[in-house]
């Protein structure tokens, strides 16, 4: 701060400086003529006394030659005179026996005693200085007009630094500030943090906090972007006055705010005050609009010795916190940066295993209500690292999710599923879509081209989506949902029960489908809850002409009390595990045989489903696995 307080000083100190010498040296040289003009004209008068003293000389020995050759000076011819006027440079040359007082100048003649003849009288010629005369009022006109000139000049000069320094300091502005909120922006923030390590005496912290907005699209889209600005306006300044710090806005939705403090304990209790402060309603165009924020923490030494270290891991804090979902303050702790290096391995590897195609799609058979047919499968991708081994989707499919790969990853899985889906012509083929994806204004397009190239009939394919596709932006997906019924395909409500769970999406949004969650299904012959729970949601999909699926059966009382339910349609362990697609090809056959053969596929594929119990971790939030 010191440093940027000094160097903002003396580039005042050079705009102001500037002008003063302007001025010195216009009036030095207004000075330096004015001086030049008095010397040139003295010397003018010189010149035109040197050459009157030098005719008066000459005069003088032309009337000691006429003296001595012994003429009358008195009784010269007047023609003598006049030639002696031209040759001498005489203006209106007399002699004269009397002596007349005016402003001419004489010379008197004397005899050889020393007695005086008379006097010759001539006009006094200064023809330099006389020109010089007559000249005088034009170098005085010329003088005013160059003393104007020079003052317009200044002027001129002194408005065009005034106009420069306002560019200046506008241009610094923009440069460093931020124009909707006023406070400092991204690369003001870094002077700011560095100048705050630079001050830092023994023993104190310097902690930095990075803020996001929670939820400030859904401002945007619900009250309009002149709402939204307004709100960065108000949650600026609201940040400025509750802050002992610096403060700066870093992104379209990110602060900053770094302050000096004596241990991290005060700095968190200040940071938690704050939060406090940015959490009350802002009262924008008379209504109130509330907003949550998210506050990653580091501190320096203990976080981190250097201005890059520190905002690197304030930042790691802040995603881990978004992360976790829970508003709020988040320190940094090493757990976080091994977290950080363990999701940038992900993110590496995931981009070579799509280039490479390393990744593999299995399927989980889709049974009757009955158990006695397989209708359908579940595509779900799988990930075989060289090194690491089995990769888990929910390990996986977030990083995609957040590193934009989540749409390579949906194209992969849907190409794969629905050009296997062709060995199984009698079978429905399901794709789970993660929120990302639908939120692509090209995914319709690519569900268009895919079902051309694979030549599958849209009927068989069912697009398994949860309500996150539904929250970000409503219009948008309300679009996306009508195009894809539109091209034929099947919609089916994912996870129903363990998010919002708003009717309002089943009465405005179009779907042919629910899936209840495996929550549910747990439940199932251990509470009465869970099984009112079951023949509620069952009730509502038929109220609404919905089918409805339940995932996660494991066990033949499961099975048996859902179809009792109403439920149609079963998928889980107690009937098969997830799978290559040759293992639905040697399913298949045995499907189709007398019950005595689907007994056996049951009892082998709960056979070999117990020692992987650890698939059912798969969740239905990571979309695409």
């Amino acid at each position: 701060m010191v440093a940027s307080t000094s160097t903002s000083t003396s580039t005042r100190a050079r705009r102001l400086a500037t002008p003063r010498l302007i001025a010195t040296l216009g009036l030095f040289a207004l000075s330096a003529a004015f001086f030049c003009v008095i010397i040139g004209y003295l010397l003018v008068h010189r010149i035109d006394d040197r050459q009157e003293a030098d005719r008066r000389v000459q005069l003088v020995e032309v009337i000691g030659d006429i003296r001595a050759s012994g003429a009358d000076v008195s009784e010269l011819d007047p023609q003598f005179l006049a030639g002696l006027e031209r040759s001498l440079g005489f203006k209106d040359l007399r002699f004269e026996d009397e002596l007349d007082p005016g402003q001419r100048e004489i010379q008197p003649a004397l005899d050889g005693e020393g007695r005086i003849l008379g006097w010759f009288t001539w006009e006094r010629d200064s023809t330099i200085s006389q020109a010089l005369s007559r000249l005088w009022p034009l170098l005085l006109a010329s003088a005013i007009g160059l003393v104007g000139f020079a003052g317009l000049a200044f002027w001129q000069v002194r408005r065009a630094m005034r106009e420069l320094a306002l560019s200046e300091q506008w241009a610094w502005q923009l440069a460093h500030e931020d124009p909707l909120t006023g406070l400092p922006n991204h690369r003001r923030m870094i002077d700011l943090i560095d100048a705050a390590l630079a001050a830092r005496t023994p023993g104190e912290v310097v902690s930095l906090a990075v803020i996001d907005i929670d939820g400030l699209n859904e401002v945007n889209a619900v009250h309009g972007r002149h709402i939204g600005d307004a709100l960065l306006a108000d949650f600026g300044e609201r940040l400025k006055q509750a802050a002992s710090g610096s403060a700066g806005r870093i992104g379209d939705d990110e602060f900053a705010l770094v302050l000096t403090t004596p241990d991290a304990q005060e700095a968190l209790h200040i940071f938690t005050n704050i939060a406090k402060a940015l959490a009350r309603p802002y009262w924008l165009a008379e209504q109130a609009v509330q907003i949550e924020t998210t506050i990653g923490i580091a501190h320096a030494l203990r976080d981190g010795a250097g201005r890059d270290d520190l905002m690197r891991r304030a930042d790691i804090t802040l995603r881990a916190a978004k992360r976790r979902n829970s508003c709020g303050l988040l320190e940094f702790n090493p757990a976080l940066d091994a977290e950080f290096s363990a999701r940038r391995f992900i993110e590496r590897e995931l981009r070579r295993a799509l280039d490479d195609k390393t990744l593999d799609v299995h399927y989980q058979p889709i049974v009757a209500a009955d158990g006695a047919s397989i209708i359908g499968v579940e595509a779900l991708l799988r990930w075989k690292h060289p090194e690491r081994g089995d990769i888990e989707p929910n390990v996986f499919v977030p990083v995609a999710e957040q590193t934009g790969l989540i749409g390579r990853l949906g194209e992969f899985v849907l190409r794969r599923a629905l050009a296997d889906a062709k060995r199984w012509p009698t079978l429905s083929i399901a794709v789970n879509v993660s929120p990302v994806q639908m939120r692509d204004p090209a995914f319709v397009g690519l569900v268009l081209a895919v079902l051309a190239e694979t030549r599958i009939s849209p009927s068989r394919v069912v697009l398994e989506m949860t309500e996150g596709v539904l929250i970000d932006n409503p219009e948008d997906a309300k679009r996306r949902l009508d195009a894809l019924h539109a091209i034929g395909v099947q919609l089916a409500l994912d996870d129903f029960g363990t998010g919002y769970s708003s009717l309002t999406y089943l009465r405005r949004y179009r779907f042919d489908m629910l899936k209840i969650d495996r929550g549910f299904v747990q439940a199932l012959g251990q509470s009465h809850e869970g099984e009112a729970i079951i023949r509620a949601i069952v009730a509502l999909a038929r109220a609404l002409g919905l089918k409805i699926q339940a995932e996660g059966i494991e066990t033949e009382e499961q099975r048996v009390l859902l179809r009792l339910a109403g439920c149609e349609e079963m998928q889980g362990f107690l009937f098969a595990k997830p799978g290559p697609r040759e293992t639905i090809d040697k399913m298949l056959p045995l499907a189709n045989a007398p019950a005595a053969g689907l007994r056996r596929v049951k009892r082998e594929s709960v056979a070999d489903a117990r020692p992987r119990a650890a698939d059912r971790t798969k969740s239905a939030r990571h979309n695409v696995a």
